[in-house]
């Protein structure tokens, strides 16, 4: 075959999958004077994710396909589009990417959607351009980005402190399994943290590693008991504020015997912990017969953060 000119050779492409994730434990603490509330959290990356596929481009752009992709904004504000600006910038590069996001995880659902999203740009602009950038480096630039991009690019289950940004892995036994109830109303992680402080901000306790013990244990233990009670989000009153609809599936997983239910981060997503995969359906299941959920996603976890999946010419 005679290659006639560069335009006629096939471009480079690079495909990542970076992880969902879900709160074991969320707790808040009182705004602080840079604005912004300290948590306390503890993350585990669960098997819903999202694709980006990187491609060099005359000037940066975005598009989405899949779930709720209509949702998802296409402008100077996306995520993923700014993580790969800030490598370019960080690594020196002039040249552009386009980015195509295939959506799995829900928008604006509690899930850290876009920040799966700005990982995967992060890693899949890095392997695009050959920038070499080591994975603590990616790090960094994902704490600038967003509270929940680092532990997109980490995954498996960790420990986030300051504004969920700074990252302890946590020792975790076994495999645990979920169903999600999502609902298309996205909750606007600002508007809870407003509500947050509405409910209760002035009463914010300062946060301490004793609260969440029994689930450190329970995880080290792999007792999918142990972890269901101890499930927790400071967050969840705020969002049940916001949406009172959300107590139906929330009732609906603890009927169906869910070994504990939460909103998951700022909601409306609800997380329902399973006894195993087949319950995990059952509650699924439970989920779509009650009509409480828009769509109902199953899943395991931990699973490992961003990770290329394909590179092609």
């Amino acid at each position: 075959m005679t290659v006639s000119g560069v335009d006629d050779l096939p471009e480079r492409t690079v495909r990542v999958r970076a992880p969902g994730k879900v709160n074991l434990s969320l707790r808040v603490g009182p705004v602080g004077s840079d604005g912004y509330h300290p948590v306390s959290t503890v993350f585990q990356a669960v098997s819903v994710y999202e694709e980006v596929v990187a491609r060099s481009a005359g000037e940066f752009g975005v598009t989405a396909e899949g779930p709720q992709a209509a949702a998802v904004p296409t402008d100077d504000s996306n995520l993923a589009l700014r993580a790969a600006r800030a490598v370019a910038a960080h690594a020196g590069v002039d040249d552009a990417a386009h980015l195509h996001l295939v959506k799995g995880v829900p928008v604006a659902g509690g899930m850290a959607g876009g920040s799966a999203d700005a990982a995967a740009a992060l890693l899949a602009c890095d392997q695009l351009w050959g920038t070499g950038l080591s994975r603590d480096e990616l790090v960094t630039i994902a704490a600038e980005l967003g509270s929940d991009v680092p532990f997109a690019l980490v995954g498996h289950t960790a420990v986030g402190t300051g504004r969920g940004h700074l990252l302890t892995p946590a020792l975790s036994r076994g495999e645990f399994h979920w169903a999600f109830a999502v609902q298309d109303r996205g909750l606007p992680t600002a508007g809870v943290y407003a509500a947050f402080d509405d409910l209760r901000g002035h009463d914010a306790q300062p946060l301490t590693d004793e609260h969440d013990v029994p689930l450190m244990q329970a995880l080290r233990a792999g007792d999918a008991t142990a972890l269901g009670a101890a499930l927790h989000n400071d967050l969840e009153p705020a969002a049940l504020e916001l949406d009172p609809g959300l107590a139906e599936p929330l009732a609906v997983a603890t009927d169906a015997g869910a070994l504990g239910v939460v909103v998951s981060g700022s909601g409306p997503t609800v997380a329902a912990l399973a006894r195993s995969r087949q319950h995990a359906l059952a509650i699924a299941a439970a989920f779509t017969a009650s009509g409480v959920a828009d769509r109902v996603l199953t899943a395991s976890g931990p699973v490992p953060g961003a990770r290329v999946v394909g590179v092609g010419d």
